[in-house]
């Protein structure tokens, strides 16, 4: 026989049953709001195939780091060769210059040694025709046993005072012609003078010419092997940066790889993810139902963020570097500086600076950031650099101020639009004035 009290305890037993039959039925019928089926799983590559794919592009990252430094160091080779010629070809320049004043010189000095030949033979005729003229005088004055000149001169003298002032005049004719020549000698030793030093200073022109001549040739020499030289680093800056594409390619190949097999990776802990939201909504959606249908608040679902981020990134290798330029659309122009952007034309190209970069990889995932480096090295979360991982930002500073911003993508590399002139391009981590931490956005 049932007893009351047991049949309440059967009663109760039905009621719950009904109630997870009606939850059954309400959920197959569409009646709350249905879950997303999750699709199959997708391939899941194993840690083995991802780390050897790491292994190829570290490698091939350390074959372009070699490279890299190569190329370095052959261009500081070819500047300070470039920096040599220019300096000789100035050399030789300010010897051509020498060449020709002293060219001047000497033409001035052969003038003046001519004219002062010239002025010297002239004057020794004319003392030669003065000396004649007293050599007659005072054999004229001997013959008649005078030092005063023929007496022709005293006849016809009409008293003693004019026969004085005759003698007077004689005397002063003689001391004239002898003063006269006298003077001419000194000026005949004068010219002499002036011929020997116009031929000194022809001879010292000639000297410096010769001087400036040899030093032309030889400034001339010097920098025709010094632009040799430059040609054969040329050649071989050519040569290296010829191999670091091809290796740079082998690199994007090999880092296509990782990304791929890490794709495969997220797209798989992605459907996970998914399903396991899938059954957490249909045990939040049964227990709405067994609640009398009241609905329940789900979390927001993630994704692959720094998986965007970094593809986002790398999908502008090769857009050239514009300071300013960049933003959450994608390259744009940039901007003048006033100096080195200005001096490689960046307000003239279309493309990105570091941060402008950085801005639109991380617009990707909704995340805007200000365009100077030094902010966005505060815009998240800081942790210590050897905790750096994929997505994280690097940042370079001198003197404390950060100038440079780069995104790190794993094994040892980074993407970053380095300087003007450049590209953006993918490298190995410098480590040469980073700063002792990586920012966190996601």
């Amino acid at each position: 026989m049932t007893t009351r009290r047991g049949a309440r305890t059967a009663w109760t037993a039905l009621r719950c049953a009904a109630a997870v039959a009606l939850a059954t039925v309400v959920l197959a019928a569409g009646t709350a709001t249905p879950a997303v089926a999750a699709p199959p799983p997708p391939p899941n590559p194993s840690n083995a195939q991802i780390e050897a794919g790491k292994a190829a592009a570290a490698g091939k990252a350390g074959e372009v780091g070699v490279l890299t430094n190569r190329l370095a160091e052959l261009d500081a080779q070819r500047l300070a060769k470039q920096a040599e010629a220019e300096l000789k070809l100035e050399l030789a320049n300010k010897a051509q210059v020498d060449l020709e004043a002293a060219q001047e010189e000497a033409a001035r000095a052969t003038r003046a040694a001519e004219q002062a030949a010239t002025e010297a033979a002239a004057a020794g005729k004319a003392i030669e025709a003065a000396r004649g003229k007293v050599d007659d005088f005072a054999s004229g004055s001997y013959q008649q046993g005078s030092t005063i000149g023929s007496m022709s001169a005293f006849l016809g003298a009409r008293g003693p005072d004019e026969l004085l002032a005759r003698a007077h005049f004689l005397n002063a004719i003689g001391e004239s012609q002898i003063n006269a020549l006298d003077g001419m000698e000194r000026a005949r030793a004068v010219q002499a003078n002036k011929d020997s030093a116009a031929r000194q200073a022809l001879e010292e022109a000639k000297v410096k010419q010769a001087a400036a001549e040899q030093a032309k040739r030889d400034a001339d020499a010097a920098y025709g092997a010094a632009q040799q030289a430059t040609q054969v680093l040329v050649a071989q800056v050519g040569q290296i940066d010829a191999e670091r594409a091809v290796v740079e390619q082998q690199l994007v190949a090999a880092q296509s790889t990782v990304s791929g097999l890490q794709g495969q990776r997220q797209r798989y802990l992605d459907w996970l993810a998914a399903k396991q939201r899938e059954d957490e909504e249909r045990a939040r959606q049964a227990a709405a139902a067994a609640s009398g249908g009241r609905p329940m608040a789900s979390a927001a679902p993630t994704g692959g963020g720094v998986a965007t981020v970094i593809a986002r990134a790398l999908s502008q290798q090769g857009v050239s570097y514009a300071w300013g330029g960049g933003n959450a659309n994608g390259p744009t122009r940039g901007i003048r500086d006033g100096g080195v952007a200005d001096a490689f034309g960046d307000y003239n190209k279309i493309g990105f600076d570091c941060s402008g970069l950085m801005i639109y990889a991380f617009a990707g995932v909704g995340i805007r950031l200000p365009h100077y480096s030094g902010y966005q090295a505060t815009s998240g979360r800081r942790v210590p650099l050897n905790q750096m991982r994929a997505g994280d930002m690097l940042f370079w500073a001198t003197g404390g101020r950060i100038h440079h911003v780069a995104l790190y993508i794993g094994g040892g590399m980074m993407v970053e639009a380095p300087y003007s002139g450049s590209r953006v391009r993918v490298t190995v981590v410098r480590y040469s004035g980073i700063v002792q931490y990586a920012t966190r956005l996601l």
